[in-house]
């Protein structure tokens, strides 16, 4: 390994948006540029744990709008997350870097049935383990599912990949003196309420002493140069 990595294992949580290009749901240069990231850090060895969200297919959590109940909505919303995960996977094999995609809610045919041990093995192997359908309960945002795999695979960090340079103290897309956080604590993003990711996934990180970063998956090269230890993003801890 020519470069010190800060990270052995990770757990990174990629929001459908990510996903999304002009009126397509998955676009072709996201997807690449997502998957060149990726393998920017798995050719250093790190160990690589990915959650993707659904927002780009559908958002179970707006679907009332459809007058469909929540929980119909939310799986829904599991199964549009599973989509993301053969496309990401599709395009990783495309690469040769080794993947496999597991589901909290059984679909033999197409991923295999989320099992830990049989994860964190596939993680030793140096296989890229993508996590879809959530956690597999309606209720639960596919950032408390992050949260919860992170833990189960002892990852030592989970990364929040967005569209912004990390956690602000208000919106900076409608307040441009809004102000960003280099560090902050677990309990002062519950305390300011702010709107990174839900309470439930933040409490689950403090409780398992898990940090968090926040950065922005946009800008070409920054997964791996916070993988190497440069001060990307937002890190949350303590």
């Amino acid at each position: 390994m020519s470069e010190e990595i800060k990270y052995k294992r990770i757990l990174l949580k990629l929001s459908g948006e990510a996903f999304r290009e002009d009126s397509e749901p998955i676009g072709y240069s996201s997807l690449v540029r997502i998957a060149e990231e990726i393998e920017s850090i798995y050719k250093l060895g790190v160990q690589i744990a990915i959650v993707v969200g659904g927002g780009n297919v559908i958002r179970g959590i707006t679907s009332s709008s459809l007058s469909i109940d929540r929980a119909t909505a939310d799986y829904m919303g599991m199964l549009a997350t599973v989509i993301n995960a053969l496309a990401l996977q599709a395009r990783l094999e495309s690469m040769d870097i080794p993947t496999r995609v597991q589901t909290s809610i059984e679909m033999r045919q197409v991923a295999e049935p989320y099992i830990r041990r049989r994860a964190i093995r596939h993680l030793e192997k140096g296989r890229v383990v993508i996590f879809g359908g959530g956690t597999g309960n309606p209720f639960f945002s596919t950032d408390t599912a992050a949260a919860l795999r992170a833990a189960e695979i002892n990852a030592e960090v989970m990364i929040k990949a967005t569209k912004v340079d990390g956690i602000y103290d208000s919106d900076p897309v409608k307040n441009p003196s809004a102000v960003r956080y280099p560090e902050i604590k677990y309990m002062d993003i519950l305390s300011k309420e702010l709107k990174v990711m839900d309470a439930t996934a933040v409490s689950l990180c403090m409780e398992n002493k898990i940090p968090i970063v926040v950065f922005n998956i946009s800008e070409k090269g920054n997964l791996r140069k916070l993988i190497c230890g440069e001060k990307i993003g937002t890190l949350v801890k303590g």
